[in-house]
């Protein structure tokens, strides 16, 4: 038996998982030839702005205001895209000018926040008007130096991103997109590939944290250029990847999302650390849930991801079975890119795991079965 199919059979939360066999095998090949700063590591990240419970740990909320997300175009986006239709703003905070984030800044503080996002809705070009608030930025980051700032930019130029940077932007994220079809089709861009990644040169050349996401089926499901976005990512070191697994929710009805099989994203998982051994590699909270989450978590555990957000049970064990280096990271950001990225190369908060936990599987509560008497 393939050693790492054994150490799932050890976890019980992982027994009834239907893997890949050949998949596996091929992971533990190619992980045995790796080498690089980055390989052996995970870290399994809990964020607490919402309750987070598996047999193997637990988080309780640490306040909506730790580290909200911020939308200064409220829930617009011109853009559209079929994955997304502008979904992913409505729970944020919206902010219609400087002079309110400036206000609301004051109370996330007085509230014990940590940091914040700012996102906001594209316009036909992909790009987020952030200008307006530069300075109103840069005057919050001389108020309050320790608060972390997170921007997620669509296109940006090489004076976009130094005014980013000079205002005091911590962390820029931004999709790298790797196929012409999903930009046009999925999109709705008259933008190129080279325009993404001529974004990202633009922003790895501050120096901010860089922080961009590859969305694995984001032309309708189907994996079309994802690993053309792996090149380029290579091209651009950036301070660390971040993968994410599209979820059809948001999807209208004429224009569905499939989800990618967990073996194909396992495959892209392996591929990508393969790639960047050098380079932080972590999956996002964002992937399908159920069965598929598990699988795909797992895939993430051998294929040596650096960070998993929101694990799934058995994940802490079967990292142990396969003697990575596990450590534990409560966190108070709202997304995955918040403060493990911020922390980058710093050990504090992060707490080694030196036993193999419990793993037990989770069974349903027994309800109450009303009892029938005959006669």
């Amino acid at each position: 038996m393939n050693p790492w199919l054994d150490a799932v059979s050890q976890v019980e939360a992982l027994e009834d998982l239907q893997l890949d066999t050949n998949l596996v095998a091929s992971m533990r090949e190619r992980w045995q030839g790796l080498s690089g700063s980055q390989v052996g590591r995970m870290n399994f990240y809990t964020p607490s702005f919402r309750h987070h419970e598996t047999s193997e740990l637990s988080t309780t909320s640490c306040g909506k205001n730790a580290f909200p997300a911020i939308s200064i175009t409220g829930g617009d986006c011109k853009l559209q895209c079929d994955h997304c239709k502008a979904k992913i703003l409505e729970p944020m905070i919206p902010v219609r000018s400087p002079e309110e984030l400036d206000r609301l800044v004051d109370q996330i503080v007085l509230d014990g926040g940590r940091g914040l996002l700012l996102s906001g809705g594209s316009d036909h070009q992909n790009v987020v008007h952030y200008e307006p608030y530069f300075p109103t930025v840069s005057k919050i980051k001389a108020r309050y130096p320790n608060l972390q700032i997170a921007m997620h930019t669509g296109i940006a130029t090489p004076e976009f991103a130094r005014g980013m940077e000079d205002a005091g932007v911590d962390v820029a994220m931004m999709d790298v997109i790797g196929a012409q079809d999903t930009i046009s089709q999925v999109y709705h861009l008259r933008r190129s590939v080279d325009d993404f990644e001529a974004a990202l040169e633009a922003l790895v050349a501050t120096k901010m944290k860089v922080v961009p996401h590859i969305v694995i089926g984001l032309h309708y499901g189907e994996m079309l250029g994802e690993w053309n976005s792996l090149e380029i990512v290579q091209r651009h070191l950036p301070s660390a990847l971040v993968l994410v697994v599209i979820m059809s929710q948001y999807a209208s009805q004429s224009r569905p999302f499939a989800t990618p099989p967990s073996n194909e994203v396992g495959k892209y998982f392996m591929d990508a650390r393969a790639s960047l051994p050098d380079t932080p590699v972590l999956l996002g909270c964002a992937r399908p849930s159920g069965v598929h989450r598990m699988e795909t978590d797992s895939y993430a555990v051998m294929a040596g991801l650096n960070g998993i957000a929101f694990p799934s049970d058995g994940m802490l064990a079967l990292a142990k079975h396969l003697d990575r280096d596990v450590f534990v990271t409560p966190s108070c950001c709202s997304m995955i890119v918040g403060e493990e990225v911020l922390a980058l190369g710093e050990e504090s908060g992060a707490i080694p795991l030196d036993h193999i936990p419990a793993a037990p599987k989770r069974r349903p509560a027994l309800r109450d079965i009303p009892i029938v008497v005959t006669a």
